[in-house]
């Protein structure tokens, strides 16, 4: 199924959801919607790694953020965007097996990134069209921090991750949405 299906396809849980998933079928037409050549906006994919029992998140210390944050990344050409979130989980944390759980889209959001310095350059504030999936790994699987992006990496239990995350907007309308449906 391409994206335009899995989003057409996805259940909206709240109103956000429901808005951004309309906003995100609108931007499926646009040029670049794939790459970051887009500056307007561009599709990014999120990993939302839990352990075997549910009960932990696996986050990064994202540097840009200066915070606690689920893994994930740009799309940066490439339409399969389950396929960028479990590459993202690797390379943002080093475990080396982690696998979708189900093949459907587990939450949409259009998320505003503000102004910042990216490898020495500018880059302008503009709109990531979020898809995030529900992905699973083993827990005690060797963790490493890829010094690019984050500067640590830990499993952190799901009543901790709004406390821990510097992002309140994320914390109160994201996180609390991907924990409910952990749960």
């Amino acid at each position: 199924m391409n994206l335009k299906e899995q989003i057409e396809n996805f259940i909206p849980l709240n109103e956000q959801e429901e808005k951004d998933k309309s906003f995100m079928l609108a931007c499926l037409s646009m040029p670049d919607v794939f790459t970051r050549e887009n500056r307007v906006c561009h599709f990014t994919t999120s990993a939302w790694v839990v352990n075997k029992e549910r009960s932990k998140v696996l986050f990064a210390y994202h540097n840009i953020y200066d915070s606690w944050a689920w893994l994930g990344g740009h799309a940066d050409g490439e339409e399969n965007l389950i396929s960028v979130a479990i590459r993202e989980a690797k390379e943002e944390s080093g475990i080396k097996n982690v696998s979708p759980v189900g093949d459907g889209i587990m939450s949409l959001e259009v998320l505003t990134v503000d102004g910042h310095i990216k490898r020495g350059e500018y880059v302008s504030s503009h709109l990531h069209l979020n898809v995030t999936y529900l992905l699973e790994a083993d827990e005690a699987e060797v963790l490493s921090v890829n010094e690019e992006e984050n500067s640590a990496v830990s499993w952190i239990p799901l009543d901790k991750i709004k406390s821990e995350s510097n992002e309140k907007w994320f914390a109160d309308n994201i996180y609390s949405k991907l924990i409910d449906r952990t749960r």
